[in-house]
């Protein structure tokens, strides 16, 4: 289980779609992906697997993702690693 739930989400604007376990497009990781900021399961693991990385313990972090995501990430970001990236560059910087 990740740090946050669909609870704890900040925003709730969401679709929540389904994927089947057997879907190609989920991998585990962080790639070329593209990451729809609109689908709730999408951005659920995308920050549970940002915070699973650099081992952050505090849903507080979690909501700064998601945050960083809906306000900050420039809008011509759409793949999981550069939105990755982009996250890991600006964290100190971030208005959250």
């Amino acid at each position: 289980m990740g740090l946050i739930t669909k609870s704890d989400l900040k925003y709730n604007d969401y679709s929540w779609t389904t994927y089947s376990l057997d879907n190609p497009k989920v991998i585990g990781k962080a790639d070329s992906t593209l990451l729809n900021r609109n689908e709730g399961y999408e951005i659920l693991y995308f920050i549970n697997n940002f915070c699973e990385t650099y081992k952050f313990k505090s849903k507080l972090q979690a909501i700064k993702i998601e945050n960083m995501i809906r306000n900050e990430v420039p809008n011509n970001l759409h793949s999981q690693e550069k939105i990755k990236k982009w996250i890991e560059d600006n964290w100190e910087i971030s208005n959250y």
